[in-house]
């Protein structure tokens, strides 16, 4: 959970908050996210949920076209002594990270977002925050 403001330096480098490093350890997976950021997982859930994807029929254009975009994308980032990750240049364009970027927590991931993107997404989805809690009353939240 949470909200953090990080700069990307000129090599490709952000810092990892400290609160999110114990859960996704040393070692964890990035790649590119829905909504134009990153999403991050660490190595156990990343498992998890190719485990699930290898499930999607290879016959479904769909399905096959949304393993290539998120596995051609993932790689594996190593935690350094400053809590720093690399992040490679495909996702940095992806995702329009260039200096300031949000990093935030969602349950079983963190995502990477550039600045201007989340103010954009969270302007957008905190006008309808209510609408979006209402549509989602039938999964029991």
């Amino acid at each position: 959970m949470g909200e953090y403001h990080h700069n990307i330096d000129a090599k490709g480098r952000i810092i990892v908050p400290s609160k999110f490093r114990d859960g996704l350890g040393t070692t964890f997976i990035l790649t590119r996210g829905l909504d134009k950021c990153l999403f991050g997982y660490p190595l156990e859930e990343w498992k998890t949920l190719e485990d699930k994807l290898k499930t999607l029929p290879l016959t479904k254009k769909d399905a096959r076209a949304f393993t290539r975009f998120f596995f051609a994308g993932a790689i594996e980032c190593e935690v350094d002594k400053q809590g720093r990750i690399n992040i490679s240049t495909p996702l940095l364009q992806y995702a329009g990270l260039e200096k300031e970027c949000v990093v935030i927590g969602v349950s079983n991931r963190v995502e990477i977002w550039s600045k201007s993107g989340w103010e954009d997404f969270f302007s957008e989805s905190e006008e309808s925050f209510a609408d979006l809690a209402e549509n989602l009353i039938d999964f029991d939240i």
